[in-house]
């Protein structure tokens, strides 16, 4: 693969200001592009563009061109420059990137332009080794054309992880909708979460409806609500994804988007494997795509995020010629709605345009316009559809080689088309309602509508409809000048018709002109004269034209289109000339052929005259668009990058090259051979069938263009004789065709109608037609009593056409009187063309009761009971005989003279049942009459009785008389004689028509209007042009005065419009031809699927009109149909067309080569013709100076001029025996034998005595003598007949096969004998590949031990390292060392052990084993028809084994005969063996639950023997790992199919099969390639790699070499020599270093299997198969990983089987402690508006969130920190080989089984705040891979987001980074800080920082050392004390006094003692202010003051007396 990396550019301001920019880069012809940015004077990309090359097929010279161009310039040349990028340095150094900066641009003259560039450019190449990787994203299934019918189909999707998904504490859930089928995943936590689910929806739709359905990946958040729970979005195609390939896009990265607003960016990614197969689609497997991580071209961009908005505007101006609703409807109405008026057709016209495309360039392509009847408040009926293209209207560059801007989409002002069902169905029921919609190919036109489209890159917000201005409504009037046209066309012949009764005309039309059933143009001569189809002799029916070919005439008034159709014509003209000399160099088989200078010469000629010729210019041209702009200049500068490239291209390349550029040339020219705006409708042609459309074909208006340049641009059909095949209208089987016609059409401007005439053959006559009728009443001839049918009529008898009524067109005259002729082509009857007619005559008698038998009243009748006459009276007409006398029939049920009796029944009296027993009670009896007749074969041939009777080219004038035409009613078949029963003659009356002056308009085109003049319908004829035929009733209907009639619709009434007829008449044949109107059979063969007739068909004298010129150029087609004629019926085989060689001069004729024809039965294949076809023009009777060839057998065989070179062959046949012999008429095949034919020759083995014994036959060696042709590709086919012997004689064919290709067995029989290279059945590239296992838990298997040969070994063992190294080494250890997985591999490789191959196929579609049947091939054998080889038909009968030589014979009795082929066979007797199959795994199963899962168990079937592990099931799973070993014994080939079956377990429905794979034991058994068992690559006697075959290699190498007839090999004793094949080999050659274990055998025996290792056998493997299911035939239904040993037992006993069983994983406890946190987001806010939080961290395992675990809280933490030293305790089951976690739960309560899910070891630490009355608030997270753990910081400050950024600075998931990181199951303990980040504004950032130490401790050393969670005991190891936190930690209701401590003092102490300082002076200040007022008072008063006084003077009385 070569990739270039587009990285940047800058563009300088004075170039171009904030350009939008892209790159294209180039390289052989190949081009790729980035994507478009706007608006940047620096645009970065950084976008990989790829080209899947061998880099070994580079060279010094090769070079990528890459240009910058302005993507939104309209400019012819927009690009900036260009700059030629050498690859010299990716040739030197392919794994190296090599980065180019600031490279110079320059423009086309080498000039430097300013502008730069920066690239980087990598090449890769395959890796040599024993597994071969497959291409990224590449797959072996190829691309083949799907046919659009209803096929199987499987679409699947993996879900495998997602990134960068926005949102916080998100569970995301994947829905994934298939085409409306919805699936879920599993819920996730996380940013990036991993679901590695995998969903199937399976449909059997038509390729065409499924492809357009959408693949929808929607990522949602199930925790939001519904509106809001949507993340984003991706849409992709179904067919897109099939497109892709391999059908396969894997690992890609899908970009989720909003779709509501889809500026705001991605909003994910999703990383998905996506799948479409169809039946026999294989799918690669996902773990062989090497994925490129940090590649973006993984990374798929969703188109509804445009990288820049286009708008769209669509103006639709008018419409024309919309269906109207007929007059019948119309009065339905008008009974029900009296506002109807009279002119009111009740069509109310609007168009609705539907278009889903979002982006420039757009997934969707089609803007559909729907033109609809009705208003939009009511229901509307669809009057049709029609579609414009964006891509046809546009052009993006990527056709060309990159220096041509393409230009937006634009259209119009033009005309577009419209198509649907027939426009007499415009009533109340439309049976072709389906075609209006679009959903099929319209059949009839349905109108037009004027629009015109603009693209510009404005935004328009929303939606508009508006009104047209006024000023451009008249703008568009000079687009709307009409030219008037003319339209002819000539009816050679109508064949291959099937059995038409009714009278039969053709209608051509385009537009409404010529439509007979329409109103609004005038009546044209525009459909042909009635014709009666009439037997060919054989099977088919032709019209008999002969001489007179109908012709029709019509005028039509469209647009001025012709430039656009000249232009058109001549891309086509040079596609085509292109086209045929590409074809003749692809036929050149030898590129050393001197032929190829000379058609390459001839090729470059022509393409460059076509190239360098103008295209017509636009300067006159008033009416051009736009578009026809920018076309022309596309056009231009196309054919001269085809005219340059083609000058410098030399013959002298390689054939290959010269095919290769011829087809991207051829490529080129398709992709602009493309015109749009051709408003000019198609013509159809429409075969009618009693006014019946039966049948139509649509021609393409340009292609029967004439044009005045010249023949390039002229339609490449315009005047030329073309072969049509109409198509049903109604439903029909596909092989059926209504007619085959063959047409002359010519189209041009009426200026230009002259030129018409001179490629018209023959005499042009037009005539004017009316019939007279009569009656016959009482024996006279008179038109007495003819109502309802006038006396002058058309040819219904309907109309009346009198002839003075009759007047010419403008321009015209009559040309004679009116002359009776009689329409002999019409009275052809079912006689014609029939050699023999067995005539009969009912005899009547009737009788009353007991009288006897009388003549009936009719004595005469037909079958029918109607009167004929007496068989006396029936005479023999003219040209005939009577072979015998008139005889009764007794030969059925009647008496013995012919008479059958009944009873007749009121009213008709006729018997309805007869019986041939005479009864009493019988009235009535009858008897039949025969009587051959016989044409008289000697006087005239059949084509000179039919001249005669039409009296071809003969001027014989008709008598008035005979012209009459009988009929016993009106309306049955007419003939010419009278018979006594006929009442009603008419006869025919033509007046002819002549020009009155030539002028410059041919006078065909001017017969406008009807014939008869009216004045009832001249109001019709004036509303338009219509087209009709002179024979039919389109004549104007006249009333009688007196008869009642009723009224006549409008359609009806267009029937009676009288049109002239139109003949050409030819006057001499030219030719003799075997097809057109005749047709024969070749004789029958019974019993062959490859028939050989050896038979030449002549035909003589049939005629061919025209000019021998024209048919060489065109000539007929010759259909060739198979039919199998069986006693039902003759069956439809195949048909084919083949083109015969025409020959005009029999003096230089060339004999023909047989040639080889494919046929198809509708669109699928049917088998190949050999045959020859030859048209030879007879001059002067001169064909019979060539007489014809050999008569033999009653046939004329094969001339010998024409019959290949026979010689002498030898078949020599190896029948080794049947299988699989299925029951025959409910009897089992016991006696079979077998019949193998060749070329006539037959040779027949003899019976198997017992089949069920040994199905082996007795005698299996046969020789075939025969005469084969010597050209190889003539060689007939090998059929094989399998007949059963059975009581009675009785030998039913039980099964046949054909084998056809028989080149594959020719040889020749002196070479040394060589493998057969054999034909093996398509599968996937047989590549070995790489396979990544994910390991499961597994169960134990079925295991045998056996004994084993040992050998002696000289060397000496050590038991304990073998003990040791038998621990660390098993089966899965070589199985990962295979796939190069070294990880889980272990020391396997160190120790020198082998390693094996693995097969990503079958080991039977290996290429260099040739699908295991070089011994014997096996051919099915099929019963009846085969539907479809490719899958399993129900009627295969058994399979043949056997192998085929041919080879030459000398003809000379003496020379000796070459040796035989089939020598040293095997014995054809049964072998007992034993049998072990290894089931490694299985993968991609389909799901078959409703989750999306299944629960898988094998189920093996050999023989009768059924082994199962039912009760084993693996549940939940779609990639089981099973690892287990069945052994099983079998006896070959009674039980030779293996057959492993995958079963869904399920408890209460029946278990249903995934799907199954068979294989045939016996080719293994049989092949020489020894694939019974696998050669390992060392020969060791012990160990892991013990061996196991029975035989030893010496043994083994010795059988080889016998059974290839080569000399023994000779080995010295010590084995250090050998001599083999001629050679001398070594020891040491093969065994370069010192052995590194001691398990290995002798030297001998270690050279012996060396030398085998040289001879191609099968090595010791591992086969990848395919499952199936019949349910699903031919998609596959997964696939499984295994292989089989095969040990037959009369050999001995084989060696140990191997132990499969899967690892197990290992128990580990992860200790995570939680220390401490630091700046943690505050989320809370308390009373005094501090910021802080209540912090707790969450913590579980990835897949365990049942197993949450979360320390306590940190209550009010004010600067973010929080101490916790809190535990986490994990348990997880851990494979440490593969570094994923084994998760074992129940998806749901209700779920029976554990799911077994493996998910990357991740661990998953939230940190939250608590809330009591609310909802926790998130706060942050962190997700650490336990194999990939960031270093953690030893300080909070050095903790930031670097440490988790893994992506570069665009915040891309691709780019990763390599930072440092740490195994914890190496290092075992972590301790550090890492940082939590939340996602805000689609920007991550750090919001808080835990600091944590891991451990990880197995499951023994956690019983040693226990630990409890949180800091439960046991608490130890170590011992966790509770946290220091600070005193402010605490919930505040718990510790009310600590609130108060903590809350209000501690942050409002000075506050609170100033407050009560302040309140004590208060209250101070207030008793001062209380008590002052009454101590004032006491001071004044004083009232104290006496008192005291008073106490003063009386205390001495009171004063004690002393003692």
């Amino acid at each position: 693969m070569l990739r270039l990396i587009i990285v940047s550019a800058h563009i300088p301001p004075e170039i171009a200001q904030y350009p939008d920019t892209c790159v294209t880069a180039t390289f052989r012809g190949v081009t790729r592009s980035t994507r478009v940015v706007q608006r940047d004077q620096d645009p970065i990309w950084n976008e990989t563009l790829a080209w899947y090359v061998e880099v070994n097929t580079l060279d010094s010279s090769s070079f990528i061109v890459a240009q910058l161009q302005n993507w939104s310039s309209d400019e012819e040349d927009s690009s900036f420059g260009s700059i030629s990028v050498p690859l010299a340095g990716v040739v030197a150094r392919p794994n190296r990137i090599v980065t180019m900066k600031k490279m110079a641009l320059r423009d086309n003259v080498h000039k430097a332009t300013g502008d730069s560039v920066e690239e980087e450019l990598a090449g890769s190449q395959k890796v040599r080794g024993d597994t071969v990787p497959i291409p990224e994203g590449g797959s072996p299934t190829a691309k083949k054309p799907l046919s659009d019918k209803k096929q199987f189909f499987q679409v699947r999707v993996l879900i495998i992880e997602a990134r960068q998904l926005q949102g916080n504490n998100i569970r995301p859930v994947v829905k994934v909708i298939i085409a409306n089928h919805a699936f879920r995943t599993r819920i996730k936590f996380g940013n990036t979460p991993f679901f590695n689910e995998t969903f199937v929806q399976n449909f059997q739709e038509m390729p065409s409806q499924l492809f357009d359905e959408f693949i929808i990946i929607q990522v949602l958040n199930s925790r939001a609500l519904r509106p809001d729970s949507l993340i984003g979005v991706f849409k992709i195609e179904i067919g897109l994804v099939y497109e892709a390939p391999g059908h396969v896009m894997y690992s890609k990265w899908l970009s989720l988007y909003d779709p509501d607003n889809l500026n705001a960016g991605l909003k994910g990614f999703v990383k998905v494997n996506l799948c479409v197969l169809g039946a026999g689609d294989h799918a690669p497997d996902a773990d062989k795509i090497k994925e490129d991580q940090g590649g973006e071209e993984n990374v798929l961009k969703s188109a509804a995020v445009p990288s820049r908005m286009a708008t769209l505007q669509l103006s639709i101006y008018q419409a024309e010629d919309i269906p109207q609703m007929d007059k019948e409807n119309i009065n339905y109405f008008k009974t029900r709605d009296e506002d109807i008026s009279d002119g009111d057709d009740l069509v109310d016209p609007s168009v609705e345009v539907n278009f889903a495309g979002k982006t420039m360039p757009s997934m969707c392509d089609l803007i559909k316009l729907t033109i609809l009847d009705g208003d939009e408040y009511s229901s509307s009926n669809v009057l049709g559809t029609t579609f414009l293209s964006i891509s046809q209207n546009s052009f993006t560059g990527s056709e060309t080689d990159g220096n041509i801007s393409g230009f937006l989409p634009c259209f119009g002002p033009s005309f577009l088309p419209v198509y649907g069902s027939p426009r007499e169905n415009i009533n109340i029921e439309d049976p072709f309602e389906e075609l209006n919609a679009g959903v099929e190919e319209g059949v009839a036109y349905r109108g037009r509508i004027l629009v015109e489209l603009k693209t510009s890159m404005e935004v328009i917000p929303n939606q508009v409809i508006e009104d047209i201005p006024q000023e451009t409504v008249n703008k568009i009037e000079r687009f709307m000048s009409r030219h008037r046209y003319g339209l002819c066309t000539v009816f050679y012949s109508a064949t291959m018709m099937d059995d038409i009764k009714e009278l039969i005309q053709f209608e051509v039309s385009i537009g409404n002109y010529g439509n007979k059933f329409d109103g609004t143009c005038k009546p044209f001569a525009s459909t042909t004269q009635y014709s009666q189809a009439v037997f060919d002799g054989n099977c088919y029916y032709y019209l008999p034209w002969y001489d007179t070919k109908p012709m029709v005439a019509i005028t039509s008034f469209w647009e001025d289109v012709d430039y656009r159709i000249r232009s058109l014509n001549a891309m086509e003209f040079m596609y085509n000339r292109l086209q045929r000399n590409l074809n003749d160099l692809k036929s050149i088989d030898s590129p050393k052929d001197p032929k190829v200078g000379a058609v390459w010469k001839t090729l470059q000629q022509e393409l460059l005259e076509d190239s360098k010729k103008p295209l017509p210019a636009l300067d006159d041209q008033a009416n051009a668009t736009l578009l026809d702009q920018r076309k022309r200049k596309l056009r231009i500068r196309l054919l001269q990058q085809i005219s340059k490239a083609a000058e410098k291209t030399n013959a002298k390349n390689p054939l290959k090259k010269l095919i290769l550029k011829a087809e991207n040339w051829l490529h080129k020219i398709a992709s602009i051979a493309v015109e749009t705006q051709i408003s000019m409708p198609d013509v159809i042609i429409w075969m009618l069938c009693n006014e019946r459309r039966v049948a139509y074909t649509r021609v393409k208006s340009h292609s029967i263009m004439f044009s005045k340049p010249g023949h390039r641009t002229t339609g490449a059909l315009s005047g030329k004789t073309q072969t049509i095949f109409m198509k049903s209208i109604l439903p029909k089987e596909d092989f059926e065709i209504p007619t085959l016609l063959r047409v002359r059409m010519w189209l041009g401007r009426l200026a230009d109608s002259p030129e018409f005439m001179k490629c018209c053959e023959g005499r042009i006559l037009v005539y004017a037609e009316t019939f007279e009728n009569q009656k016959k009443i009482y024996g006279k001839w008179g038109t007495t009593d003819l109502m309802p049918h006038p006396s002058f009529s058309d040819i219904t008898g309907e109309v009346r056409f009198s002839k003075d009524k009759f007047q010419q067109p403008k321009g015209w005259k009559w040309d004679g009187d009116w002359t009776a002729e009689p329409q002999r082509r019409l009275l052809l009857d079912i006689e014609t063309n029939l050699s023999e007619v067995l005539e009969e005559v009912y005899e009547n008698q009737i009788r009353r009761p007991e009288h006897d038998w009388r003549l009936a009243p009719i004595p005469y009748t037909d079958v029918s009971g109607f009167p004929t006459c007496t068989k006396e009276d029936v005479i023999c007409p003219p040209g005939w005989h009577f072979e015998e006398d008139w005889k009764a029939e007794v030969n059925r049920a009647v008496d013995d003279a012919g008479w059958e009796y009944g009873v007749g029944i009121p009213p008709s009296d006729i018997p309805r049942t007869w019986h041939a027993a005479e009864k009493m009670y019988h009235t009535h009896r009858r008897r039949r009459w025969l009587r051959k007749r016989c044409r008289d074969t000697q006087r005239e041939t059949q084509e000179q009785q039919m001249a005669s009777f039409l009296r071809l080219h003969s001027d014989m004038k008709f008598d008035e008389e005979e012209c009459w035409e009988y009929a016993p009613l009106y309306g049955w078949k007419f003939h010419l004689r009278q018979n006594p029963s006929d009442v009603f003659r008419r006869r025919c009356w033509h007046r002819k028509l002549a020009p009155i002056v030539a002028g410059r308009v041919a006078p065909i085109f001017l017969l406008e209007g009807s014939l008869v003049r009216n004045n009832k319908h001249h109001s019709l004829r004036g509303r338009g042009v219509e087209v009709e035929d002179l024979e039919k009733k389109d004549m104007s209907e006249k009333k009688a005065p007196k008869a009642k009639e009723p009224e006549k619709t409008s359609s009806q009434n267009l029937l009676k419009m009288n049109t002239p007829l139109l003949f050409c008449v030819f006057k001499y044949p030219f030719a003799y031809v075997s097809f057109l109107h005749m047709s024969q059979r070749t004789r029958a063969l019974s019993g062959t699927l490859h028939p050989c007739w050896d038979q030449t068909l002549i035909f003589e004298k049939i005629l061919i009109y025209g000019e021998p010129q024209s048919t060489e150029q065109s000539p007929p087609l010759v259909a060739v149909e198979m039919f199998d004629s069986d006693l039902a019926g003759d069956f439809f085989m195949g048909r084919c067309f083949c083109v015969p060689v025409v020959c005009l001069d029999l003096n230089q004729r060339k004999i023909p080569r047989l040639s080889t024809h494919p046929a198809t039965d509708g669109k699928k294949p049917a088998g190949r013709l050999l045959a020859a076809f030859e048209l030879l023009m007879d001059k002067d009777e001169a064909l019979g100076k060539h007489p014809p060839p050999a008569w033999k057998d009653g046939i004329f065989t094969i001339p010998k001029t024409i019959r290949p070179i026979l010689k002498l062959m030898a078949i020599e046949i190896l029948a080794w025996g049947l299988r699989s012999m299925k029951t025959f008429n409910l009897l089992a095949v016991s006696y079979p034998s077998l019949t193998i034919e060749c070329g006539g020759e037959f040779t027949e083995t003899p019976i198997i005595p017992n089949i069920w014994q040994n199905p082996n036959f007795p005698i299996n060696i046969f020789l075939m003598q025969l005469y084969l042709p010597v050209d190889e590709d003539y060689a007939p086919a090998i059929e094989l007949k399998v007949i059963d012997h059975r009581e009675f004689g009785y030998q039913p064919v039980v099964g046949q096969a054909t084998i056809r290709a028989l080149n594959q067995y020719f040889c020749d029989p002196w070479e040394e004998k060589k493998p057969h290279t054999l034909p093996f059945r398509e599968t996937k590239q047989n590549n070995l590949q790489d396979v990544v296992l994910e390991e499961e838990k597994g169960v134990g298997l079925v295991q045998k031990t056996c004994p084993v040969v040992c050998f002696c070994c000289p060397l000496v063992m050590a038991v304990i390292e073998e003990v040791e190294e038998e621990e660390e080494v098993d089966w899965w250890s070589k199985y990962y060392a295979t796939v190069g997985d070294l990880s889980k591999s272990g020391k396997y490789l160190d120790k020198g052990f082998d390693s094996m191959k693995i097969y990503n196929c079958e080991l039977e579609n290996v290429p260099e084993f040739h699908g295991l049947q070089d011994f014997c091939q096996t051919f099915r054998l099929y019963r009846g028809k085969v539907e479809d080889e490719s899958l399993e038909d129900p009627m295969v009968g058994g399979e043949f084994k056997g192998l085929f030589r041919i080879y030459p014979l000398p003809e000379d009795p003496n020379v000796p005969p070459p040796p035989r082929q089939f020598v040293e066979l095997p014995e054809s007797l049964p072998q007992e063996c034993l049998v072990r199959l290894y089931v490694v795994r299985a993968f991609e199963l389909q799901p078959k639950d409703r989750n999306g899962l299944c629960d898988p168990y094998i189920w093996i079937q050999l023989g009768r023997q059924r082994v199962g592990d039912r009760e084993d099931y693996i549940p939940n799973t779609l990639d089981p790992i099973f690892g287990r070993m069945y052994e099983m014994s079998c006896t070959i080939p009674q039980e030779k199919d293996l057959i492993i079956s995958f079963y869904d377990f399920d408890v209460l429905s029946p278990d249903e099969i995934i799907g199954d794979t068979t294989i045939d034991l016996e080719n293994r058994l049989l092949s020489r390639f020894g694939a019974n068992c696998g050669l390992p690559q060392s020969y060791c006697v012990s160990g892991p790699n013990q061996w196991r075959d029975q035989l030893s290699p010496s043994e083994l190498l010795e059988h080889f070499a016998r059974i290839k007839n080569m000399h023994l090999p000779e080995i010295s004793d010590d084995g250090s020599k050998a001599t083999f094949m001629d050679r001398t080999f070594e020891l040491f050659d093969f065994e370069t270093k010192k052995p590194l274990h001691s398990h290995l055998g002798p030297p001998k025996e270690r050279m012996a299997l060396h030398l085998l290792h040289l001879c191609g056998l099968v090595p010791e493997h591992l086969e990848t198969r395919i499952l199936y299911n019949n349910v699903q035939p031919g998609i596959e239904q997964g696939k499984v990983q295994m292989w089989i040993d095969i040990f037959p037992e009369s050999l001995g006993e084989p060696g140990p089987p191997f132990d499969i069983t899967p690892r197990k994983p290992n128990l580990y406890e992860l200790r995570c402690i939680i220390w401490n946190t630091m700046d943690v987001d505050l989320e809370d806010t308390n009373v005094f508006g501090d910021r802080m939080s209540d912090i707790y961290v969450k913590g579980w395992l990835d897949g365990l969130e049942e197993d949450k675990q979360k320390t306590d809280v940190h209550y009010r933490s004010l600067a973010g920190e929080g101490n916790f030293n809190w535990r986490f305790v994990f348990t997880m089951e851990y494979l440490p080989m593969e570094q994923v976690c084994v998760l074992t739960k129940k998806q749901h309560f209700w779920s029976l089984d554990e799911t077994m899910q493996k998910v990357p070891p991740k661990l998953i630490i939230q940190i939250w705040d608590n809330d009591k009355f609310s909802a926790d608030d998130f706060l942050g997270v962190l997700e650490l891979n336990l194999t990939s753990i960031p270093q953690p910081a030893k300080r909070p400050s050095n903790c930031t987001l670097k440490m988790l950024q893994e992506g570069s600075k665009d915040s891309s998931p691709f780019h990763l980074k390599k930072p440092k990181r740490i195994s914890l199951f190496v290092q075992k303990n972590l301790r550090g800080w890492w940082p939590c980040v939340v996602c805000e504004d689609d920007k991550r950032r750090v919001s808080g920082k835990v600091e944590m130490s891991l451990e990880l401790l197995t499951e023994t050393e956690a019983e040693e050392r226990p630990a409890g969670k949180g800091r439960e005991e046991p608490n130890m190891n170590p011992v966790l004390k509770p946290p220091e936190r600070p005193e402010t930690s605490f919930l505040w209701f718990t510790a009310p006094m600590k609130s108060v401590k903590y809350i209000v003092w501690q942050k409002s102490k000075w506050k609170i003692v100033i407050f009560f300082c302040f309140l004590l002076l208060a209250l101070l200040f207030a008793a001062f202010i209380y008590s002052a007022p009454g101590y004032l008072a006491m001071k004044l008063i004083n009232p104290m003051k006496g008192s005291i006084k008073m106490a003063t003077t009386s205390k001495p009385e009171n004063t004690p007396r002393p003692k």
